[in-house]
């Protein structure tokens, strides 16, 4: 984003190169620490510009926003050095490739509209929870069991349920995840790979924006910039209306959307997971109904008075 930017110096690659350089000990590159105190956490700046074959100079240009073209040769010789997984290094060559535009492409805001033929997929798709999220994370639309899985998420007004602020800002979302602290990890994650790429996006800055100054956890993990999220795996539920459950999961990208996921959960049938999993669907009706039955309500009395507050 503009204003870390200028808080931090340099562009969005050099804040990344700064954050993993702190993160690699001498001692997992095969390097002696040396005698005293060392004031840099992780390697210094000649350190990495040794292991990765560079001047010194060079590097230091790099990470301050000096130098913005680097050679596809130099961004995989840093991404060894760093020791980066291959979605960190693919995310280091797409900061390379946006540090190099000489004019950035300005920032648009994504359309949060879900296709009627994706509705009808999540409807299908019960009594598995299923959501369908922006790239920020905000909760588009979901099916019955879906919505009630994030207990008390319903309470919000639509356009300001999202997941992120969920985990963070939720009071029942800690007592929700078994492994809460995973699930945050991974939350940022991602977010911060969309930092990475889109930096000025207004959607992700507000919700960025918003997590910095309300939540010190999600503060400390935004700078550690990881940007390694999850598409599937299984999550253990602390749910408040059925009890335990652990839930496989898969997210997967809907093609022809502004980076829309639908992400499904599911368990193995005459289990205790898939029964809790159907007793949620079924309280999840349940709301649905209420809540139409509620809509209708109000509908009804505004076309019999149409000088009513509800109109």
């Amino acid at each position: 984003m503009k204003s870390e930017q200028r808080n931090g110096g340099g562009t969005e690659l050099g804040h990344f190169l700064r954050a993993r350089r702190a993160r690699v000990t001498p001692e997992e590159v095969g390097l002696t620490a040396g005698a005293g105190l060392r004031r840099t956490p992780g390697l210094r700046r000649e350190e990495l510009a040794t292991l990765a074959g560079i001047s010194i100079d060079y590097y230091v240009r790099l990470e301050r926003g000096k130098e913005t073209r680097p050679s596809v040769s130099v961004v995989d010789s840093l991404a060894r050095a760093l020791l980066l997984e291959d979605d960190e290094h693919e995310h280091l060559r797409t900061l390379a490739a946006q540090a190099a535009r000489s004019t950035p492409e300005p920032p648009v805001a994504p359309g949060r509209s879900v296709r009627p033929g994706v509705k009808l997929l999540l409807e299908s798709l019960r009594p598995h929870p299923a959501h369908v999220v922006s790239r920020t994370n905000d909760l588009l639309a979901a099916n019955p069991s879906g919505l009630r899985l994030l207990p008390g998420i319903q309470d919000w007004p639509a356009k300001e349920r999202n997941i992120a602020r969920y985990l963070f800002l939720h009071p029942a979302a800690r007592d929700l995840f078994h492994d809460w602290n995973t699930q945050v990890r991974g939350c940022v994650a991602r977010l911060r790979a969309l930092a990475g790429t889109d930096p000025d996006a207004p959607d992700l800055t507000r919700l960025a924006g918003e997590l910095l100054l309300k939540s010190p956890e999600f503060a400390r993990l935004w700078e550690r910039y990881d940007v390694k999220g999850h598409s599937h795996g299984r999550k253990t539920f602390h749910h408040p209306e059925v009890g335990d459950l652990t839930l496989g999961y898969q997210s997967m990208e809907l093609e022809g959307t502004p980076g829309h996921r639908m992400v499904t959960y599911y368990a193995e049938p005459g289990t205790a997971d898939h029964d809790a999993m159907v007793l949620l669907d079924l309280l999840g009706q349940e709301q649905s109904a209420k809540a139409a039955s509620v809509h209708d309500e109000r509908s009804a009395a505004v076309q019999d008075d149409p000088a009513s507050p509800l109109s």
